[in-house]
């Protein structure tokens, strides 16, 4: 028997890596889907990519089915702090689930995640596109900075705030977040909040909100806006490593 501590620190039992796997996290269930197939066993509705993916689905992450994931038996359910509820988690565990719990909120921590899961929890080695995605991310940060606001819904606005995913990934990019510093970490503004704030750049992703060329930039008049995949700013699976070129060149005006 292996008693492993996952990101939160909290040991779960593994008589063996795991050979069934459910993922409740999109991000974690591409990386299982492109490194470990034969041992993706679920996911959510929610989970888009690899594009294609054939598996169970057993509904949202902040609403999993419980039973329908118990019904799978898998000897593993992957979960991520921020992305799914610890009612969930706990009830999965109190019938007998192990649940292994990531944390990542800025780059490094991230790769040290992927790492851990991959090498030491499934046993197989750090995958080629983790390395990779190291290996990019670890480039110099460009050259000038830019100041930018990431709005990731509208209806109420909401933007991302400090100590978050997004916002290491825009720091390592050169970029500054006007919204990051302060207590919450996707805070709520309107649309003059971000006017003042003074942003060279209003960064528009299509996810959660679906961001477009006719939703979005006509709040914003006067300001330079791009709109970028959600995916490139907020998944830390294979996408990371491509991420950073096409950010840069979405976003910085220089490029």
């Amino acid at each position: 028997m292996r008693s492993l501590p996952d990101d939160l620190g909290t040991a779960v039992d593994l008589p063996r890596p795991p050979r069934r796997v459910v993922s409740l996290v999109p991000s974690l269930t591409e990386a299982l889907a492109e490194t470990v197939p034969e041992r993706l066993v679920g996911a959510t509705d929610w989970c888009t990519h690899p594009a294609g993916l054939d598996v169970p689905r057993v509904r949202g992450t902040k609403n999993p089915d419980r039973a329908a994931i118990a019904a799978l038996e898998p000897d593993l359910v992957v979960c991520n702090r921020e992305e799914n509820r610890r009612l969930d988690v706990d009830r999965l565990r109190a019938a007998g689930v192990p649940v292994w719990v990531t944390v990542i909120e800025s780059v490094d921590e991230a790769l040290t995640s992927m790492r851990r899961l991959f090498a030491h929890v499934l046993d197989v080695g750090e995958p080629g596109w983790l390395t990779a995605a190291a290996a990019e991310w670890a480039r110099p940060v460009p050259a000038p900075t830019y100041r930018v606001a990431v709005p990731v819904w509208r209806d109420p606005w909401m933007v991302v705030g400090p100590r978050t995913f997004t916002g290491d990934v825009l720091a390592r990019l050169g970029l500054v977040n006007v919204f990051g510093a302060g207590e919450d970490r996707y805070p709520h503004v309107s649309v003059e909040d971000v006017r003042a704030a003074g942003p060279d750049v209003v960064v528009l992703p299509d996810e959660p909100y679906v961001f477009t060329a006719d939703d979005g930039p006509e709040a914003f008049p006067g300001i330079r806006t791009a709109l970028v995949s959600g995916r490139d700013l907020t998944w830390y699976g294979p996408s990371l490593g491509p991420a950073r070129q096409r950010l840069i060149d979405g976003i910085r005006p220089d490029r």
